[in-house]
């Protein structure tokens, strides 16, 4: 068992953007960046900063252009930021970015919830946002939700994430990131999927997305990454959820993904104690602890080591 591990796992941190649109605290501009500043020096490589969309649908986020104007961007690092629609690309391009995510749901009812618009509506609107920005220069990735279940229809065909995926690959984006959006996968599930997923498409093209609604996500990502997924998307702290998925508790932490990954030989290239350094600074931003177990572990033995 754990034979087939790859050398290298690529974490795709999301807490500035997925982790700070559902928390209740409005965060100030400056403490984003700062944010987003101290995560570019833990060795990340790839961090989703905001999101273009619309900000009445998602306030906390209104200040998405000056965030990505404003931060220091390192080399090396990719910063990407979540765009619904052409006129969301045309302002994410406005400022700056490089990469943009396009999103839409494995169920119907999700997506009409989320985007106000059927799949089919959705992926014919992306032919407005993804040749474009593909012409311009950038890179694309794709989010799919509710790929192992829906909080209004219950379970979904695991053939929608394998049709979705061909479709936006199809469309050019570079890869596509399944998401597991109330947290209600487990480890069967995930293989089934993936297994449909990666016979036609390579693993390098998808990515997965976990929350840990039930405690299953790094059970979920162990199974992933034994099956050749090398990108993982993780949120700080674990902060998140989703505004139209209710009861969806926060993504699986980055901290606890990059210490099972790293105690199993598997490289990710991050600093744990800088990360860690960064948990505090998120929870002071939204004003509650983190429910990452790793951090509470790790201020808990900074805490006895300095009393």
């Amino acid at each position: 068992m754990f034979d087939h591990l790859p050398p290298d796992v690529t974490l795709y941190e999301v807490g500035p953007r997925d982790g700070l649109q559902n928390e209740s605290r409005m965060v100030p501009t400056e403490d984003k960046i700062r944010l987003v500043d101290a995560l570019s020096e833990t060795g990340l490589k790839a961090i989703e900063i905001t999101s273009f969309v619309n900000p009445k649908w998602i306030p906390q986020l209104a200040d998405g252009a000056e965030v990505s104007r404003r931060i220091a961007r390192k080399p090396g690092v990719v910063y990407s930021a979540l765009v619904p629609n052409k006129q969301g690309l045309d302002a994410a391009m406005a400022a700056g970015m490089r990469e943009v995510a396009v999103f839409m749901s494995a169920s119907e009812t999700h997506n009409k919830k989320n985007v106000n618009k059927t799949i089919a509506d959705t992926l014919a609107a992306f032919h407005e946002t993804v040749p474009p920005a593909l012409a311009a220069g950038l890179r694309v990735r794709a989010y799919v939700s509710t790929v192992y279940g829906c909080p209004y229809e219950g379970a979904v065909d695991p053939a929608k994430a394998l049709e979705l995926c061909r479709a936006l690959r199809a469309l050019g984006c570079y890869q596509i990131s399944l998401g597991d959006t109330i947290g209600v996968a487990n480890p069967r599930q995930v293989r089934d999927v993936l297994g449909r997923v990666l016979a036609e498409i390579p693993a390098p093209e998808v990515a997965v997305h976990f929350h840990d609604t039930r405690g299953t996500a790094l059970a979920n990502i162990l199974v992933a990454v034994e099956m050749g997924i090398t990108t993982v998307d993780a949120a700080l702290g674990g902060l998140g959820g989703c505004p139209y998925a209710p009861g969806a508790s926060g993504n699986v932490s980055t901290e606890d993904v990059v210490y099972m990954l790293e105690g199993m030989g598997v490289r990710t290239g991050i600093d744990l104690d800088k990360l860690v350094d960064c948990g505090r600074l998120a929870s002071t931003f939204v004003g509650h602890e983190v429910p990452s177990k790793y951090y509470r572990a790790a201020i808990g033995a900074r805490s006895r080591a300095s009393g």
